[in-house]
């Protein structure tokens, strides 16, 4: 949940930032051009996230061990089908014995041709995660073409509403589907969103109307497909953003884009009725996230250390296995006693913790060391400190309880690259940034420059293997364009990667 939703969308790449209270909450970052290929990105690492596209896939393995399948969807890592995501196609087949789990080798068959969606973006060396039983969001609802049932979110608690919203899409669900696609739906279910807690009947039903149009332009698209090839593609960012987060207690929606920003109210009106007023364009001269406060916030999450507010800090480090979290105390000493210190540093750092795992996007285990604790009140107060900074995330987190050397272990489901591996070297330690995360805030200081300097030619300087990675990677022309004067690129020899200036030309 977010008070406040940023939107840069810049050359070749869209930042979002959801903001609460002031605070950054969460970044999704979406580029065009792939850091190591200089071409389209083909998703999961710097592209644009493929979760949630449909695609056709053939099955290039089948095996029963591991009670999984391989499919190739047309990515350089074949997709990860288990049985447990490809059980609805033997229910479809009417293969399935009740209460009992089939079999992979009785869903699929090597060669077969498979419409998939993607359930997890290529993470490292992993490629993405498929199910079967495919979806299709809207803002509402989600419609489940292969499960009959009505299911809720689980952040709507209170049984009443549980009630009513469970009869009333039963009623419109099943009026809709008869009414738009026939018997073909008979057995289709829905997942019934947050956002639909506000919504009314006639609300309702233009969602599942919308769902289920998709879902037959979907079948038909699909039937003369023999793949790898995308039969459907999740929304953009911009307008993925938008129907995700935008709610009620959202105040505004900063867009710095003017196409974006009409892209933007157009998708509300259409969807989001009574919440493109929501909707800003940002004019001002300084760059939207540099005026907010994002862009050093960033900076924070991408060092190992995190200061607190009391003079302690926190060190958060990632491995392949896990990440590990110490909590020091630093100059800290206004308390009269140590466990009064310890107490106060602890839960300054459960504060810091939420906020870096959520933004970070940390996944896997996560072990934290806080500073030894005596009195039990004083460990549950620190943990319950942690898991009020995971409320209203969307990952599943688990958080166990300290232990009596004052650790605490928890884990949070892992749902795309983290921020680090995302936009630091993991080789060039003393380049740190990655050359494509130091090209695109080369492209924005020269945004920034042009905005300054209106009408005048301007030079980006910078080191070496930043211009060849810029002139290789087919974004300058789209600058230039943007910008409206000309803009070249000089390469100062001996710089280090992060070196970026922009001259005037005369």
């Amino acid at each position: 949940m977010s008070d406040e939703i940023l939107i840069n969308v810049g050359i070749g790449e869209t930042r979002v930032a959801l903001v609460d209270d002031g605070m950054l909450r969460d970044l999704v970052i979406e580029r065009s051009v792939d850091d190591s290929a200089h071409g389209p990105c083909s998703g999961g690492t710097t592209g644009a996230s493929l979760v949630g596209n449909l695609m056709i896939g053939r099955v290039e393995r089948v095996l029963p061990g591991m009670q999984a399948a391989f499919v190739d969807i047309g990515l350089p890592r074949s997709g990860f089908l288990g049985v447990r995501e490809a059980q609805c196609l033997c229910e479809l087949m009417g293969l399935r014995d009740a209460g009992k789990m089939p079999r992979i080798n009785d869903c699929v068959r090597e060669g077969e041709k498979v419409l998939v969606q993607v359930l997890k973006d290529p993470i490292g060396d992993k490629g993405p995660r498929l199910s079967a039983n495919v979806t299709i969001p809207g803002r509402l609802l989600v419609l489940v073409p292969h499960q009959p049932g009505v299911a809720l979110s689980r952040r709507i608690e209170d049984e009443g509403d549980r009630a009513r919203l469970t009869e009333l899409v039963e009623r419109v669900g099943a009026d809709v589907a008869a009414s738009e696609t026939g018997e073909d739906l008979a057995k289709a279910g829905w997942i019934v969103r947050t956002a639909a807690l506000q919504a009314d009947e006639a609300a309702v039903e233009r969602d599942a109307r919308h769902v289920l149009e998709t879902w037959r332009e979907v079948k038909e698209r699909a039937k003369g497909m023999n793949g790898p090839a995308t039969v459907f593609k999740e929304l953009g960012p911009v307008q993925r953003v938008l129907r995700d987060h935008l709610n009620e207690d959202t105040k505004s929606v900063m867009i710095d884009d003017a196409d974006a920003y009409v892209k933007a109210r157009a998708y509300c009106d259409a969807v989001m009725p009574g919440y493109a007023d929501r909707l800003r364009h940002h004019t001002s001269r300084k760059p939207l996230f540099a005026e907010h406060g994002v862009d050093a916030e960033i900076e924070t999450a991408l060092s190992s250390r995190v200061d607190l507010p009391s003079g302690g800090w926190i060190t958060v480090e990632r491995t392949e296995a896990l990440t590990a979290v110490d909590v020091n105390s630093g100059s800290f000493t206004a308390s009269t006693n140590l466990e009064q210190t310890s107490h106060r540093i602890n839960m300054e750092a459960a504060d810091a913790i939420a906020s870096q795992v959520r933004l970070r996007g940390v996944g896997g285990l996560v072990i934290i060391d806080f500073i030894h604790l005596a009195e039990d009140a004083h460990k549950e107060e620190v943990v319950a400190r942690l898991e009020a900074g995971f409320e209203g995330d969307r990952t599943p987190t688990q958080i166990l309880p300290m232990t009596e050397f004052s650790t605490v272990e928890m884990t949070r489901k892992r749902v795309r690259e983290p921020l680090d591996r995302l936009l630091l070297d993991p080789i060039r330690r003393d380049a740190n940034k990655t050359r494509a995360t130091v090209a695109y805030e080369a492209l924005r200081a020269a945004e920034a420059a042009a905005v300054e300097n209106p009408g005048q030619p301007l030079s980006l300087h910078t080191a070496p293997d930043i211009v060849t990675w810029l002139e290789d990677s087919g974004l300058m022309p789209q600058l230039r364009a943007r910008l409206g004067v000309d803009v070249t690129l000089t390469a100062v020899e001996g710089a280090r990667r992060h070196h970026i200036d922009v001259a005037v030309m005369a």
